[in-house]
């Protein structure tokens, strides 16, 4: 039976079925760029998987129809299990089976983490909770390799490519996850202010009594916490099940009700002399567990750099086929100048973000200081870009990019977090002085990083010549580490397009980001940009 009321026209067709990596030069020219040009024909068939329409839908279902916590059976045993919807196991097996938490680890090779970076931000796009315990499985895995009984028990499974969400005891399951849980109420980002209490059990191990305030993903096989000994601030691995079988009393209070992130398992636990052993030396937690940390804060670069990506992409196709006032969207002079005003930011970043990633894959001094260097500078700028690309993206849409049924929603709420997990902006940008301060080799690496771009714009070089001056100048006041930290980035950024994308794109960059010939929101790039590059590159599906 039909419902006529009215004709629906002009409104954008669904975007879906198409290849991420073939939609996107600026993602294919980066992977071949910083060494991932052996992975193309992965990167180009994870593409095509991921952008499927089914795929997306997931995504969209997953944060529908959240996690559950059931603390407890139908006959009162305490089993705190957490429960999905299936979307959420078909997303994480896919992305076990691709090798995103753990590839560079169980297939080293030149640009093994470009290529896990590429495919990382592409899943960024369909959905973002998944990726948590994606990140602290592979951030984990180098802390874990140091330790020789955890490496020989839990090395072999954390590196399968066999998705296993039974809660069984590990030794029973056929692959697994890694979680972390640093934050205590009392503290956030401080977390040398933590209580939680670690004493040894008496039988080699260590018992472990205090809180969480925040705890990722408690379902999932183990964690490594924070703990105060004798000795000081400790890392412990802290597995759901004790090594005689029995459940480890981690009890999770309640799962976090948050903004975005919904698909993800975010809980307060109290330990309650819970199984642990000691990671790393004792009293030497934080470096133990920043190790973790520098890997998931390339992840917040990739996962927020993959949300700008899909974003625009959505922003774009709609202007391709709405039409307004007597004409398409994307014809319009002012909305061709914030599509291309948001495709330049997208591409910077994604230049910027598998340039970090081939800094972890190589091994020379000069990469070690950049990565210590860039990898803070960037979490905080791109994380900063981009709510505020997200925000403009939606308003391209207009009411349809404002209601929960659209994709546009979900992104934008999905923006704060990467800026806040792992570090907020400030803790970043006091980062950034750290690293100049400890190593004078970082300012030398950062020297050589943007050498290779000067001479070829003058607003380059005046911006570059500007920055030397001010890491020349002696320890920076703490109150302009932001602006240390936008600038570090926007030189990085500028000196990658100069020297690898089109000429009319790095101008543009140069001339808006560098020399302030931009205004205050997108939509304002200089006159004579090539906005019609711009739009092009941003999304190749017709």
């Amino acid at each position: 039976m039909s419902w006529p009321t009215h004709e629906v026209m002009n409104q954008s067709p669904e975007l879906g079925d198409y290849n991420l990596f073939e939609a996107d030069a600026a993602l294919r020219e980066a992977a071949n760029r910083e060494g991932a040009a052996w992975a193309s024909d992965a990167l180009r068939a994870t593409g095509a998987e991921l952008g499927r329409t089914e795929v997306f839908e997931a995504g969209r279902l997953a944060n529908t129809y959240g996690p559950v916590l059931n603390a407890f059976d139908a006959r009162g045993h305490r089993i705190d299990q957490v429960e999905f919807h299936p979307a959420w196991h078909e997303l994480m097996r896919g992305i076990v089976a691709r090798g995103f938490h753990a590839s560079p680890w169980a297939e080293p090779r030149p640009g093994a983490h470009a290529a896990r970076a590429a495919g990382y931000l592409m899943q960024a796009q369909v959905e973002a909770g998944s990726l948590c315990p994606t990140t602290m499985t592979y951030g984990a895995i180098p802390a874990l390799s140091r330790d020789p009984q955890l490496a020989r028990d839990w090395l072999p499974r954390l590196m399968s490519r066999d998705y296993d969400p039974r809660d069984v005891p590990f030794a029973l399951k056929r692959g697994g996850l890694i979680g972390m849980g640093m934050t205590e109420k009392q503290g956030g980002s401080d977390v040398r202010a933590n209580t939680t209490r670690a004493e040894p059990d008496g039988h080699g191990g260590w018992a472990l009594t205090g809180h969480k305030w925040f705890f990722s993903c408690p379902q999932i096989d183990a964690h490594l916490v924070l703990a105060q000994t004798p000795s000081g601030l400790s890392c412990f691995f802290v597995p759901r099940w004790r090594p005689d079988g029995t459940k480890n009393p981690v009890l999770v209070q309640r799962l976090k009700d948050k903004l975005g992130n919904r698909s993800n398992a975010s809980s307060e636990v109290e330990f309650q002399g819970a199984y642990a052993s000691l990671l790393g030396e004792a009293g030497r937690g934080v470096p133990t567990i920043l190790e973790m940390g520098t890997y998931t804060r390339l992840d917040c670069v990739l996962g927020t750099t993959g949300l700008m990506r899909q974003a625009l992409s959505r922003a774009v196709h709609h202007a391709r086929h709405r039409s307004a006032f007597g004409a398409m969207l994307v014809a319009q002079p002012l909305m061709r100048n914030v599509l291309a005003d948001m495709a330049l930011e997208v591409e910077a970043a994604i230049a910027l973000a598998l340039r970090l990633a081939r800094a972890f894959d190589e091994h020379d001094d000069a990469s070690q200081h950049l990565r210590r260097l860039l990898t803070p500078a960037a979490k905080y700028w791109i994380c900063k870009r981009g709510p505020e690309l997200a925000a403009e993206a939606m308003e391209v849409m207009g009411g349809n990019g404002y209601v929960e049924s659209g994709a546009h929603a979900r992104i934008y709420r999905e923006m704060p977090v990467n800026s806040i997990w792992e570090g907020s902006g400030n803790v970043m940008c006091l980062d950034v002085m750290r690293a100049l301060a400890r190593s004078p080799h970082a300012a030398d690496a950062l020297a050589a990083e943007l050498a290779p771009a000067t001479g070829r714009n003058a607003d380059f070089d005046r911006f570059v010549g500007t920055l030397h001056q001010s890491l020349r100048a002696g320890e920076p006041d703490p109150a302009g580490a932001r602006r240390l930290a936008q600038n570090v980035v926007l030189a990085v950024q500028g000196a990658l397009l100069l020297q690898h994308a089109p000429a009319g794109i790095a101008q543009a960059f140069c001339r808006s980001r560098l020399a302030g010939d931009w205004g205050y929101s997108f939509g304002t790039l200089p006159a004579a940009s090539d906005l019609d590059r711009l739009i092009q590159r941003a999304l190749q599906t017709e």
